[in-house]
């Protein structure tokens, strides 16, 4: 299991992309990297503009309202 701090660049990149995709599960993530959603949401707090990362976490919690097991 990795930790925010053992990841590249592009693997990074990677991880916030595929958050910022509506099509892909925090479970996804998790699968892929290792990485639970309160490190996924702290990464993209790090990474993401102050604006863009509220619009990000608006759009997450509309989507886990609506679908269970989704972001």
């Amino acid at each position: 299991m990795k930790s925010v701090h053992d990841l590249n660049d592009a693997q990074v990149s990677d991880i916030v992309q595929m958050a910022l995709s509506d099509h892909v599960a925090f479970a996804d993530i998790e699968h892929q990297y290792g990485l639970k959603e309160k490190e996924v949401v702290a990464l993209m707090r790090n990474t993401l503009r102050t604006g863009s990362y509220r619009a990000w976490r608006k759009r997450v919690a509309t989507f886990g309202r609506r679908r269970e097991h989704y972001k």
